[in-house]
């Protein structure tokens, strides 16, 4: 069925787009089924803006870079985050700051700021390499060209550095339980999206029951934590929890986080800290296997820059291939490929376009990072795109940590641990792509992670492995 486009609201005639048949279900259906094809497919149609209706929503997908930042950054207060979504996110993560607005919003966003900037994530630097040499230590003790899940050594490496970066402290009786609660419930929000509403936690549904269970999970290791912080009664820590019960209102000195507050931002930092990064090392691996060329340079930085020493924040910033390779691995699998879709509240003006009020706009990082117009061969893994010799490329084409207002508050935060973690295992191991085996697609749920298991030979490099504090 040849496309049509919108005949709705004057000044939205002029933005490119379609509707399917049966207002827009079989879109839905299409959707629901693939998503990032879906929108891939609608950008080669419509490079820079496309608007698509489904029901009584208009959704306006922003690819341009430039109208990317402007509506992101110039136009952020007359945006909020579409109902639906942060309906669905608040189920896991209640009214933490990642789906709050307005006025709770900023609040929460000044007194969690603190806590993230550049120079207090790098006092942080010790605990994720201890929790790095912790596990590649026990793991050089049983591989030797064995082949390895490379999701579950990310996972449980992450899941260390969180609770040890949250919590202080790294005591959980088994992480798989954990990690699977938070897979089950990214996966379940993203199915949620898609449906009107969501059934209560409390309804004898199969599906609902799983989503309760994971909840129930997470929620007994956060209070278990953050009871056990509070009878020892000292606010001497250096974790993030500690920061969170300290932290007041710049504006409004004598507010505090409230206990569900204290709870709900745990929740999230947990959550988001620990998934994200894990599934971002576990295609950086993946694509360093499969890219030896890439893979030697690496280890020649690496063991030129460190020469058996534990990395540090100042030692990775003379790592620039390694710093690179992880970029593009970013740009080519985002963790975050789909960013939360935004509702206008007034009419807006991207670019040529006036999107009017009340109207949705989606934005797709891994569809926007994959624009043959700002990266050559764009499906082609090419770190020295990132090197600091290359030519710049357009603000808002590199977005996995969103941008504007909203922009991702730990990305420092992933960005050290992704880089220490990055170096530790590239000078202890050398990671060889099992022949015959093929590359894994993308399984988006909350996040893009890999739908079949990457597994690779690891084999333990001759140098001696540095002890942790050396």
């Amino acid at each position: 069925m040849q496309d049509r486009c919108m005949n709705t609201h004057t000044e939205a005639n002029r933005i490119p787009g379609k509707a399917g048949p049966l207002w827009g279900l079989s879109l839905l259906r299409t959707m629901r089924a693939d998503y990032l094809g879906y929108v891939t497919r609608l950008q080669n149609q419509y490079p820079d803006i496309a608007q698509v209706q489904i029901l009584n929503e208009h959704i306006v997908h922003v690819f341009h870079p430039d109208w990317v930042r402007q509506v992101l950054v110039d136009q952020a207060d007359a945006l909020i985050r579409w109902e639906r979504a942060t309906q669905v996110f608040s189920i896991a993560m209640g009214q933490s700051v990642l789906v709050t607005e307005g006025v709770q919003w900023q609040r929460q966003r000044r007194m969690l700021q603190p806590g993230f900037t550049p120079k207090r994530v790098a006092g942080y630097a010790n605990l994720m390499t201890s929790a790095t040499h912790d596990a590649l230590s026990a793991l050089e003790q049983r591989v030797g060209g064995q082949s390895v899940d490379m999701d579950a050594l990310m996972t449980d490496m992450t899941l260390d550095v969180i609770l040890r970066a949250l919590f202080g402290s790294h005591q959980v009786r088994d992480a798989r339980p954990v990690s699977q609660a938070i897979q089950t419930l990214s996966h379940s929000g993203f199915s949620e999206m898609f449906k009107p509403f969501s059934w209560p936690l409390w309804m004898p549904l199969p599906a609902v029951r799983k989503m309760r269970q994971a909840k129930q999970t997470l929620d007994l290791v956060i209070q278990q934590h953050i009871q056990a912080q509070q009878s020892m009664a000292s606010d001497d820590g250096h974790d993030l929890l500690t920061m969170l019960r300290l932290a007041r209102d710049p504006e409004n000195p004598e507010q505090s986080l409230s206990t569900k507050e204290l709870h709900d931002q745990s929740m999230v930092m947990f959550q988001a800290g620990h998934e994200t990064t894990a599934t971002a090392m576990n295609w950086w691996s993946g694509l360093i296997a499969r890219h030896p060329d890439v893979a030697e340079r690496i280890h020649a930085e690496v063991d030129a820059v460190l020469q058996g020493q534990i990395p540090t924040p100042a030692s990775l910033q003379q790592m620039p291939w390694l710093q690179a390779s992880l970029k593009e691995a970013l740009r080519l699998y985002p963790p975050a490929a789909v960013l939360f879709t935004r509702r206008a509240l007034q009419d807006l003006q991207v670019g040529p376009w006036t999107v009017p009020q009340g109207h949705l706009l989606a934005f797709t990082p891994y569809v926007i990072q994959r624009d043959p117009r700002w990266f050559e061969s764009p499906d082609d893994f090419k770190p020295e795109r990132f090197l600091p010799s290359a030519p710049d490329t357009p603000r808002g084409v590199w977005i996995p940590f969103g941008t504007g207002p909203r922009v991702c508050i730990g990305q420092h935060f992933a960005m050290l641990e992704m880089g220490l973690i990055a170096a530790m295992l590239m000078q202890r191991f050398r990671l060889e792509w099992p022949e015959g085996a093929q590359w894994p697609e993308g399984d988006l749920a909350v996040t893009l992670r890999p739908a079949q298991a990457i597994r690779l030979k690891l084999h333990p490099k001759a140098d001696i492995a540095p002890s942790q504090g050396g």
